[in-house]
């Protein structure tokens, strides 16, 4: 049994993703407010959070970096529901440490597979889940079972997501990895078309395995991205895109 934390002030909304959780066989507690919702998460130590993005006083956005500022809650996976649908509220979203987006009004389905998606990446289902593999590949080493990745030997930390998305990667090196089949294989559904979740989560992950300058994710324009594990040398163009 998973406990998920629901952060919203819309009491009907609430009501619905806390019955429907509870008939999936989840635990779910509430809070109506961004101050709530920050002092449960450090209390009650949830598996997941659903954060609604419109809040009074403290709203989402807030609320979301604070918990990944905490060392109580910052890997607590967040996925964030909100009627706001531009690119700039979803990267501005993913920048604030939400794990993944879902907009109001959403089905029940469809929230179902993303909170699955969420606590499998996150490790916090079964262990008898996890899949006993060490993946190298050139200067890059990730261990699924222990969520470790290594980079020129060095211990590099991730988010679930970003795990998951040189998972991914890693699993087919030296090919291209288009964004639909990163989007079905890593939040495990198919949107029409949203590469902006794929980009910010690209570039993050860029920011935390090119540390030394060598580069490890090659962007295959109108294809995807490509993982170079030995690394290459970004010509002037893609140093100005990527």
């Amino acid at each position: 049994m998973s406990k998920v934390l629901v952060i919203d002030d819309d009491k009907a909304i609430v009501e619905l993703i806390k019955v429907n959780l509870e008939i999936q066989g989840h635990q779910v507690i509430t809070a109506g407010d961004g101050h709530s919702g920050l002092a449960l998460a450090q209390q009650d130590s949830p598996d997941l959070i659903v954060l609604d993005l419109m809040m009074p006083e403290v709203d989402g956005f807030t609320t979301c970096q604070r918990l990944r500022q905490n060392p109580g809650t910052k890997d607590i996976p967040i996925l964030m529901l909100t009627a706001l649908s531009s690119t700039e509220n979803k990267i501005q979203g993913f920048d604030s440490g939400a794990d993944d987006y879902l907009t109001k009004p959403f089905e029940l389905p469809e929230l179902y597979v993303r909170i699955r998606a969420l606590l499998r990446r996150s490790g916090r289902t079964s262990k008898a889940q996890a899949i006993p593999e060490i993946l190298h590949s050139g200067d890059l080493t990730l261990i699924p079972e222990s969520r470790e990745v290594k980079v020129a030997g060095q211990l590099v930390r991730l988010t679930p997501i970003e795990f998951e998305v040189l998972h991914c990667l890693m699993q087919h090196h030296g090919q291209t990895v288009t964004t639909s089949k990163l989007l079905q294989e890593v939040w495990g559904y198919s949107p029409d078309d949203d590469v902006d979740t794929i980009r910010v989560h690209i570039r993050h992950l860029r920011t935390r395995i090119e540390l030394s300058g060598k580069k490890y994710i090659k962007t295959v324009y109108g294809g995807g991205y490509q993982l170079i594990s030995d690394g290459f040398v970004a010509s002037k163009s893609e140093q100005s895109t990527q």
